[in-house]
């Protein structure tokens, strides 16, 4: 995996990519931003911001206002690497934010999901 082509991925880019998976399972955008505000403490605006500026995955995660403590109860694998074993933590933020994307396509109860 090359680490720095990973880190430079703009989320902007990937965000529509989620939106466009969630959607073709029955289920929605607003979902989506639940889990992503749960994982990174980001709001609407916040987000949005986020959007506007195109930052890649290393400065989102970095920027996150509050990275949520319970995301290391995220277990699983994802893309073939188990997510609580991987080492590089933007790495691993963003195998998260995979992970919960996986989450709400297959129709995991949202409280499941944000690990209640």
């Amino acid at each position: 995996m090359n680490k720095e082509r990973v880190y430079r991925l703009v989320f902007a880019s990937v965000y529509p990519l989620y939106i466009k998976k969630v959607e073709k399972k029955g289920h929605t955008k607003e979902e989506l931003d639940t889990v992503i505000f749960w994982l990174t403490g980001y709001d609407q605006h916040s987000l949005q911001q986020q959007i506007d500026k195109k930052s890649d995955f290393e400065t989102f995660f970095a920027e996150a206002p509050q990275f949520n403590e319970n995301a290391s109860k995220i277990t699983g694998v994802i893309c073939g690497y188990r997510v609580e074993e991987i080492e590089d933590k933007v790495i691993q933020k963003m195998r998260y934010l995979d992970k919960l994307v996986d989450e709400i396509a297959k129709g995991r109860a949202m409280e499941k999901i944000l690990r209640k």
